[in-house]
């Protein structure tokens, strides 16, 4: 390749994500794309699926700038490429554009082999993402993600987390966030415990998600489940100020915008663009005003500030609830 670099460098000429594991997929794209706008925050990201790309595309993207800017050209799913953008690939791996990074996403099975082995051959900085069937590779993933926060956690709470949450990496990586945010020390399984054992519905994220969709009743339901199962009332109202700040960040951010580049924005995974922006129908600029005033009473009452927490909590769930319904006419 025409520049040297090292098989751990973000900005290598090309990057080979590999797996059909989504959420690494997705980190692989944006660990490329964050070392790029670091070493020149005027960096053009092209995103492109299978049906964007035809021939002489790829030559179009990776021509030279007249001011030499940075670019990121990332090609999902390669392995659908027809025959035609494949041979523009395989031409380009030979020499890549100097200021380009391409980073290729393959499924990694037969179909569009001929490009996998290609781009090995040329040298391509490669990224492991398999699925992960097995509960120790997810138990592993776990670990990793509170290493990588900075966080400890006792190996019990990571198997808890694992046994609660399921197979989902987003979720397992939501639920370490959402841990790490509002948890101070090292967490164990009584705290992972208190998030999440119980009926399923009573979680603290249940609750939100039910209040943030004007769904009253069942916002309730969950609630009450939810004291009843042992969830600290702190928790909830946490997860009530997530629920009804996601909406207003949303809300406000530049319309058209595409999910990842509204995650790296707002600080959010994609999958939760796309489920708050489905929650956030009927919301207004005022309803969210309402709803943080009532979320912050509610904190305030949880805390020692007024003689019945519960009380407090419904207040705002239904105060929240209405909120949510009232920009829907």
């Amino acid at each position: 390749m025409a520049r040297k670099t090292t098989t751990d460098d973000p900005l290598a000429p090309v990057t080979l994500a590999v797996g059909q594991e989504e959420l690494l997929l997705d980190r692989a794209v944006q660990q490329v794309v964050a070392a790029a706008h670091a070493a020149d925050p005027d960096t053009d990201v092209r995103d492109l699926m299978p049906d964007a790309l035809r021939p002489g595309t790829l030559a179009e993207l990776t021509s030279p700038s007249l001011f030499a800017e940075r670019k990121v050209v990332v090609v999902r799913n390669a392995q659908d490429l027809t025959a035609d953008t494949i041979k523009d690939l395989k031409n380009y791996l030979g020499t890549p554009a100097e200021e380009i990074t391409l980073v290729l996403l393959h499924a990694g099975g037969a179909k569009g082999k001929g490009l996998l082995d290609a781009a090995r051959k040329a040298g391509a900085r490669e990224v492991a993402c398999p699925k992960m069937t097995k509960p120790a590779d997810r138990l592993a993933f776990v670990r990793s993600e509170f290493r990588t926060t900075g966080r400890s956690a006792t190996p019990e709470a990571c198997q808890a987390l694992v046994d609660a949450i399921g197979s989902d990496l987003r979720e397992l990586a939501s639920a370490v966030s959402q841990l790490v945010a509002d948890v101070e020390g090292t967490i164990d399984e009584a705290v992972v415990g208190r998030y999440y054992t119980g009926r399923a519905e009573a979680s603290s994220f249940t609750v939100a998600d039910r209040a943030v969709e004007g769904r009253a009743a069942e916002a309730l339901e969950a609630l009450r489940w939810a004291v009843s199962t042992g969830v600290a009332p702190v928790l909830i109202t946490s997860a009530l100020a997530q629920g009804v700040r996601a909406i207003g960040k949303l809300a406000s951010a530049p319309r058209g915008a595409r999910p990842g580049d509204l995650a790296r924005e707002l600080g959010m995974p994609p999958w939760k663009i796309d489920r708050v922006r489905q929650q956030m129908r009927g919301w207004s600029a005022d309803g969210v005003a309402v709803a943080l005033r009532a979320v912050a009473e509610a904190d305030a009452g949880v805390k020692g500030g007024g003689d019945d927490p519960e009380y407090a909590l419904e207040k705002a769930v239904v105060t929240i609830a209405r909120a949510a319904r009232a920009g829907r006419g």
